[in-house]
């Protein structure tokens, strides 16, 4: 549950050094972007449009934020990025399960809705084990989003340019990917062409922004004043629409079953078909008030608080509010109820997939101690047993916030 869950990484890419204006770069607004990001051109356009409307001189800066590693780009190391090599961040993505709240940067709104979506290519020719692969990206939202599939085999790719080529060389049936990435891959390649089906999960919305250090943060009204003229005149959809999320996938739908329920061709991405027939390929959790979370220790709940702050709130948050990865506390991860989440299924990926640097290679006991302590901070109590790794990994407990929040 990373981001490391890479959108850091995955949605990231170098800025160029080109004035936004005339005016000298020593009274300019510094502007960065993430390295790697496949919707830099974007984002350095609007950033571009925008501040020249609000009449802010500005300039990109290259190389501002470096290239992080597998446990992605913590928030203090953003901090210090705006206070030291940028002013301004373009093209920050904020959702509500990793809105990056705990640190000291502030944010515009929203000029680009860019989630998670599941792509096919129709009449890929495929060999029988791809007919049960999908394609996701190592340590981003894409892989928490795979990994609550079933019957699938799971190929975990380092980029999300290769994730959409494992789909478009018929290595896998299916990826889950940043949209922009596909946008990206189809102008580098537009002989190819896919289907593209919401990613149903909390995991998969996401929303890019200008993100001001303190310095700046007072410029954020005028850059707010801006996009919202911006949107009334039609000017800021002129700059995104090629990147702009499909109709179809802006509801809440499951992924189809074939490519062939599809129509309405998008720049080389063939939409599903709103009325066409969908199965979900999550799975599925039943509900039942009779279910009870595996029983544990107060002393694990400090061990687990232990490692958790040296494993794993580098990304997801020192108060698990969620940072360059989703929150691990509240209703984005433990809702009142009608969870598709699971106790055993929250386990089973954190055993296997975390911490982001050292993949599954915790002791079992130490990730039912974690397991325990995100348990207690969604609201569940200790008991008289200890958990285990077992107890934790039968568990199909949907994870809705306990009776003590």
């Amino acid at each position: 549950m990373n981001h490391s869950l890479n959108r850091i990484r995955a949605v990231s890419m170098l800025a160029a050094s080109i004035a936004l204006t005339p005016t000298p770069s020593s009274a300019a607004v510094k502007i960065c972007t993430f390295p790697g990001s496949p919707s830099a051109a974007m984002d350095r356009a609007v950033a571009q449009a925008v501040f020249a409307r609000a009449h802010i001189a500005a300039t990109f800066v290259s190389n501002g934020i470096g290239e992080g590693d597998d446990d992605g780009v913590s928030l203090h190391e953003l901090d210090k990025t705006l206070a030291r090599n940028c002013d301004v961040i373009a093209g920050f993505p904020r959702s509500t399960v990793a809105d990056a709240s705990g640190g000291k940067m502030r944010f515009s709104q929203g000029y680009l809705r860019a989630g998670y979506v599941s792509i096919e290519a129709p009449g890929a020719e495929l060999k029988d084990a791809a007919k049960r692969t999908v394609a996701a990206t190592y340590a981003s939202p894409a892989q928490l989003i795979a990994v609550q599939e079933h019957d699938m085999t799971l190929d975990l790719e380092n980029t999300s340019a290769s994730t959409v080529e494992a789909v478009a060389n018929g290595h896998a049936q299916r990826a889950i990917v940043w949209y922009p990435a596909v946008v990206a891959y189809r102008i580098a390649h537009p002989e190819h062409r896919f289907t593209v089906a919401n990613a149903d999960s909390p995991y998969a919305d996401w929303h890019l922004t200008f993100a001001f250090g303190e310095r700046t943060a007072a410029l954020r009204p005028r850059i707010d004043d801006a996009l919202a003229a911006m949107t009334s005149d039609g000017r800021l959809h002129a700059l995104t629409k090629q990147w702009t999320l499909p109709a179809q996938t802006a509801s809440a739908a499951r992924y189809l079953d074939t490519p062939s329920a599809a129509s309405n061709l998008h720049g080389g991405i063939m939409l599903a078909d709103a009325n066409a027939s969908r199965a979900g390929r999550f799975i599925k959790v039943a509900n039942e008030a009779s279910a009870e979370p595996p029983s544990f220790e107060q002393a694990q709940i400090a061990h687990g608080k232990a490692l958790y702050s040296s494993s794993c709130a580098k990304c997801h948050g020192a108060q698990l509010q969620g940072m360059t990865a989703p929150a691990l506390q509240g209703p984005s991860f433990a809702p009142a109820s009608n969870s598709h989440l699971t106790v055993g299924g929250i386990f089973g990926y954190m055993a296997t997939n975390m911490p982001a640097d050292r993949p599954g290679k915790m002791k079992d006991q130490d990730y039912a101690d974690i397991m325990a302590f995100l348990l207690m901070s969604n609201g569940y109590k200790p008991g008289g047993a200890k958990m285990t790794a077992d107890s934790a990994r039968a568990s199909t407990l949907p994870l809705n916030a306990g009776p003590g929040r």
